[in-house]
């Protein structure tokens, strides 16, 4: 049986995370959020680490939340989405916050919580071929337990287009607005990933880290734990909304959401 994600370290302390779930789509639920977690747990032990890499396998690096598995929470209490709304934007703020430098290498879709994730890293790499969405209001859901994040790696104005509209956007266009740095074609994202790494390797890793801290000072991810709470109880209510359960039967019926009246009819 596969793994939820797969972890690696080289000689060199290069830790590199895989997700693994390819059958669909590395979208996430519980049990991937909390194999990352437990990934980022483990990293803070090892001494030698020296970057993080963020990569996945199969076709597509993340394809945002699995909704059967909102669907499921939605039902449940209260207290249970505030749990997972916690878990999940404490995936994103630790990501953000590690120490160690982190690139991610992005293939085929990045939606949703996806697009948290590779904002939270320093340096992102997509294959030309990459598409991305946040598309969460789509669902009836919001997108604010990762709108730090976003807004640090884009800036609010690119993000006020894309979070409202929920639209698609290629690789070009995310190198455009500043979602990822470089976009290669996809046979040379591992080579490209390999070279960058290098560069990250030859900065002394004291410095690196106190580097990273100023940086994140000046910036809106780094939250206070008011702040933190608070997304994270809206993010919870809302997933409990009528709205978000319109939007959950509308995927699963694989029809429009209600609230969209359809295009407007061409008069003759």
């Amino acid at each position: 049986m596969n793994e939820t994600i797969l972890e690696d370290i080289d000689r060199r302390g290069v830790v590199t995370l895989t997700l693994n779930r390819p059958e669909i789509n590395n979208a996430y639920d519980d049990a991937l959020i909390d194999a990352v977690l437990g990934a980022l747990d483990r990293l803070a032990g090892i001494d030698t680490a020296r970057a993080l890499v963020v990569q996945a396998n199969g076709r597509h690096f993340q394809a945002g939340a699995d909704l059967g598995w909102l669907a499921r929470v939605a039902g449940e209490s209260a207290a249970a989405n505030v749990r997972a709304s916690r878990r999940t934007a404490e995936l994103v703020h630790r990501l953000n916050t590690l120490p160690l430098p982190t690139l991610a290498l992005v293939q085929g879709a990045c939606f949703g919580g996806g697009t948290g994730i590779i904002a939270a890293c320093d340096i992102v790499v997509a294959a030309s071929s990459a598409i991305f969405a946040i598309a969460e209001s789509r669902w009836g859901l919001i997108a604010n337990i990762i709108v730090p994040q976003l807004a640090d790696a884009i800036g609010v104005r690119q993000l006020r287009r894309y979070a409202l509209t929920g639209e698609r956007f290629d690789a070009a266009e995310a190198l455009r607005i500043g979602l990822v740095h470089e976009v290669v074609p996809p046979a040379a994202l591992a080579g490209t990933g390999e070279r960058i790494v290098d560069q990250l390797l030859q900065n002394a890793p004291e410095a690196t880290a106190q580097t990273k801290a100023a940086i994140l000072e000046q910036a809106h991810g780094d939250l206070s734990a008011q702040s933190f709470a608070r997304l994270v109880a809206q993010h919870a209510a809302r997933r409990q909304s009528d709205e978000a359960a319109e939007g959950f039967a509308s995927f699963r019926e694989k029809r429009a959401a209600r609230w969209y009246p359809g295009k407007p009819e061409i008069e003759t």
